[in-house]
């Protein structure tokens, strides 16, 4: 775990407990997973953050302008302190390790298939319940479309993945022909 992931944790753990003593976890769910999303999809919003030309209260005036009244007031409450805190350049990484935290207290696990071609409901409910199978837990399952896999599929929970794809296989039997 990288040195901004163990901060993003450190503020992320007592959101998640305040959220629950205050019965608003699901909201501030909703919330941080909204916000991962926008760090994900906008690079110039994560430039913003973590720019260290645009002072940081700036960047606390952004935020409250933004998300005001689309977020809870907890969120945004949580936002200011870290941006106060001078740490609004990991607020995306709080709330993805929010989101871990939230995932892990609810039995949940993420866990990631991909494939060469868009599955079916029917082959998605089989990959259920093969993460569940190897996860113990409830998956939450995304699907990813990769036509160089070529066929077959990949499955992913956390930094563990089964590889029955073709080009996994291709790799292997090029690997195997290369050491002999």
């Amino acid at each position: 775990m990288s040195t901004s992931s163990r901060i993003a944790s450190r503020y992320a753990k007592p959101i998640l407990e305040l959220a629950e003593e205050k019965n608003v976890l699901e909201n501030v769910k909703e919330d941080m997973a909204g916000f991962a999303a926008i760090c994900k999809e906008s690079k110039e919003f994560l430039l913003m953050l973590k720019s260290p030309i645009i002072p940081h209260l700036r960047k606390a005036d952004i935020l409250k302008k933004t998300f005001k009244g689309k977020m809870n007031e907890l969120t945004l409450q949580a936002f200011d302190l870290i941006t106060r805190k001078n740490r609004e350049s990991i607020l995306g990484e709080v709330a993805n390790e929010f989101l871990k935290m939230y995932n892990k207290r609810k039995g949940l696990q993420v866990v990631t298939v991909t494939s060469s071609i868009k599955l079916s409901d029917d082959q998605l409910k089989e990959f259920e319940k093969l993460a569940n199978k190897v996860t113990g837990m409830k998956p939450i399952l995304e699907e990813v479309v990769d036509p160089e896999i070529i066929g077959g599929y990949l499955l992913k929970v956390e930094d563990k993945q089964i590889d029955q794809s073709v080009s996994g296989q291709l790799k292997d039997i090029k690997l195997k022909l290369q050491t002999k």
